[in-house]
C-alpha cells in the first residue's frame, strides 16, 4: 500500500502549453537570420535547453557564430518569449487542471511545481494559478536538467514530504526519468506510446480525480 501525501506538476504540457510561444520566439530568430524554420524541425528543441536549441537552430541555417553572438541571439529569443508570455491569460490552462489542483487542495494533499523553466512565475501569474502550489520550484532554483532528479527533490523537500509518497505529473520522458531517478511515483500526461514508463498515463488532467489517484496508489505494494 503506497499513501500519496503530495503531487508535484511538471508546467509546460500539463498544466500549461507555452510550446507554441517558444517556437514563435525560435522562428522569429531564424527570419531575422535569413532562413526558415518549420514546426517539424521545432520537434529537435523539445526536452532541450536554451543554448542547445540555439546550437540547433544554427546548423539548420548552416550558420557559426562566436559564443559572445550566440548569447546576444539567446538572449534576444528570451525577450520574445517573455513578451509572448507575458500576454497569456487563464484561458490557456489545460483542461482539468485547475479543477484538478483545487480538488486535491481539498483532500489536503500538497502541490508543488517543478519546472525547468525560468519563467515559471510569471506563468503562473498570468494564468492566476500561482496561489495553488504550497512550493514553486524553477530553473532560477536548479542547476542540473531532467531526467536529473534534482527539481523533483527539491520540490519534495519544500513540501517536507519524502520522495516515495509524492506523484509528478509529466509529459515528457526526460521528466518521467527524473521522477524515477528520485524515487517517485509518475503519472504521465499525453501519448501512452512517448511516457510507457510512467505508472499510468492520461491524456489530461481531465481524465484523473484525487480519488482515482488515491485509489490506484493504495492498491500498490
Amino acid at each position: 500500500m503506497t499513501k500519496v501525501l503530495a503531487c508535484i506538476f511538471d508546467l509546460d504540457g500539463v498544466i500549461v502549453d507555452t510550446a507554441k510561444y517558444h517556437f514563435q520566439a525560435w522562428q522569429r530568430l531564424a527570419h531575422e537570420l535569413g532562413f526558415d524554420f518549420t514546426e517539424k524541425q521545432n520537434e529537435r528543441l523539445k526536452g532541450v535547453s536554451r543554448a542547445r536549441s540555439l546550437e540547433i537552430l544554427l546548423e539548420i541555417g548552416n550558420l557559426s557564430l562566436n559564443q559572445e553572438q550566440k548569447e546576444q541571439l539567446a538572449h534576444r529569443k528570451n525577450n520574445w518569449y517573455v513578451e509572448l508570455i507575458n500576454q497569456m491569460t487563464p484561458d490557456e490552462i489545460l483542461p482539468g487542471a485547475k479543477a484538478f489542483l483545487q480538488a486535491l487542495k481539498e483532500e489536503d494533499i500538497k502541490i508543488a511545481l517543478g519546472s525547468a523553466s525560468k519563467n515559471a512565475m510569471t506563468i503562473l501569474q498570468h494564468i492566476a494559478m500561482d496561489h495553488f502550489f504550497d512550493a514553486i520550484i524553477d530553473g532560477n532554483k536548479v542547476s542540473k536538467a531532467k531526467p536529473d532528479p534534482e527539481v523533483f527533490l527539491k520540490g519534495a523537500e519544500a513540501l517536507q514530504v519524502a520522495p516515495p509518497y509524492c506523484v509528478v505529473f509529466e509529459d515528457a520522458q526526460a521528466g518521467i526519468e527524473a521522477a524515477r531517478n528520485g524515487h517517485m511515483h509518475c503519472v504521465g500526461v499525453g501519448s501512452p506510446e512517448h511516457l510507457h514508463a510512467a505508472d499510468f498515463v492520461i491524456g489530461s488532467l481531465q481524465e484523473i480525480t484525487p480519488t482515482a489517484l488515491l485509489q490506484f496508489y493504495a492498491q500498490r505494494n
